[in-house]
């Protein structure tokens, strides 16, 4: 399973370097659910590249992290918008997009989700509190504020969650979904309308198995590891398919 990453500064030792990260918790919920982590730092990548990584793998997680740059859906800067990582924003479009034409199984993760319906043509909200009026969706401080969300009926994600279609969302993030992009499906929001949920729309992309992403933190939920379990089984049935059709 290839997770995305960042490239931050870190110290370790003597050492004060530029280094890959990627929060424990990500590698947690992936190995709990029978999966073997690969991390994928940013680095170039043109289509032929992410061809090549995407057929590498049986799955993808785009992790969560940093706004992406508003130019990449034709706006400018809010004052609270972060300075963009323009590499990371680069590699990860260019693998998203090779994992769905690849018909590799993926599950986004708050800017992950934000990631997918931006590469297709969606728009962001820059900084939710203007819209909802306080900072409830990103307390600060690294407190994940957490809420209870329920999924539409007959969604991939609630075939995955299974009859108890709630789960509990750990929340961080000041950004949100705008407009959603074609080929997109909202399977939940919340009390106040933000978007907290979409998938690929079969009619669109039928032949991907499995193609959710999620505004909240499931890493953080180290109870509830249903999203994970459900990513690795179809990235599992998807590998034996393949070798299969080889």
């Amino acid at each position: 399973m290839g997770i995305t990453s960042y490239l931050e500064q870190a110290q370790t030792g003597v050492w004060d370097v530029r280094a890959s990260f990627l929060p424990k918790v990500y590698l947690d919920a992936v190995t709990d659910a029978g999966g073997i982590v690969i991390v994928l730092p940013p680095q170039p990548a043109d289509d032929i590249v992410a061809r090549r990584i995407a057929a590498s793998l049986d799955g993808l997680i785009l992790s969560g992290g940093a706004d992406i740059d508003p130019r990449r859906y034709g706006e400018t800067a809010h004052e609270k918008t972060a300075t963009p990582r323009e590499d990371r924003d680069a590699f990860e479009d260019a693998l998203l997009r090779a994992a769905i034409d690849a018909e590799l199984p993926f599950l986004g993760i708050c800017r992950g989700a934000q990631l997918l319906n931006v590469a297709l043509g969606g728009t962001l909200i820059q900084h939710l509190p203007d819209v909802v009026g306080d900072e409830r969706y990103q307390l600060g401080g690294g407190v994940f504020n957490p809420i209870e969300v329920e999924v539409d009926e007959g969604s991939r994600i609630a075939e995955v969650l299974g009859d108890e279609r709630r789960a509990t969302a750990h929340l961080y993030h000041h950004q949100a979904i705008g407009e959603v992009a074609d080929g997109l499906t909202v399977t939940s929001r919340t009390a106040d309308g933000v978007i907290e949920s979409l998938e690929l729309d079969p009619a669109h992309y039928g032949n991907v198995p499995f193609g959710v992403a999620v505004q909240w933190h499931p890493e953080e939920h180290a109870q509830d590891r249903r999203l994970f379990a459900g990513l690795v089984e179809a990235a599992k049935a998807a590998r034996d398919r393949k070798k299969e059709e080889a």
